[in-house]
């Protein structure tokens, strides 16, 4: 698996390096990849300037024709928290996959689905300056992500668990 490395990159609207990571290519095709990102791996806070340890294995999957990320932390051979990002599509160049994310987020945890980040969104929709069309089409695909995730469509179908016999 050495020559599949990802990094991952999150930026804020107008194309601010947010955070970032790396990761070992799982899948790619056409429209997603599949990431695996290991547990103890550092997180560059660019925002916050701080660097963090990841404490879990996660299977992370990026689109680039859907407005959402998954990162689903595994704990004893299973999915324990999915946390998915509302943001536009995730573009890869190279060994670089890049997203901007859009605050809105969705969280699976203590056995319920909640979204977080509603306060960070709506400051930085003023701060960074979002189009209005840019502010309805985020709280459109947040409900579009509620909808896949309550009928069980990809990645909700299975997708993601199909990686987990893989971690160590």
């Amino acid at each position: 698996m050495e020559n599949n490395m990802i990094t991952v990159q999150a930026l804020k609207y107008g194309d601010r390096l947010h955070y970032e990571w790396s990761t070992t290519l799982l899948e790619q095709t056409d429209t997603h990849i599949f990431v695996l990102g290991e547990q103890g791996r550092k997180l560059k806070h660019y925002t916050k300037d701080q660097i963090f340890t990841v404490e879990n294995w996660t299977i992370e999957f990026f689109s680039f024709d859907s407005w959402f990320t998954v990162s689903a932390d595994v704990v004893g051979g299973e999915i324990n928290q999915y946390y998915c990002n509302i943001n536009q599509p995730a573009k890869i160049q190279d060994n670089v996959v890049s997203f901007v994310d859009l605050d809105l987020d969705l969280v699976y945890r203590n056995d319920r689905w909640m979204v977080v980040d509603e306060d960070e969104f709506a400051s930085n929709a003023i701060k960074f300056g979002y189009p209005s069309e840019l502010i309805h089409r985020a709280r459109k695909e947040l409900e579009g992500l509620q909808e896949r995730i309550s009928k069980k469509l990809f990645p909700f179908d299975g997708a993601i668990e199909q990686f987990i016999g893989i971690i160590p």
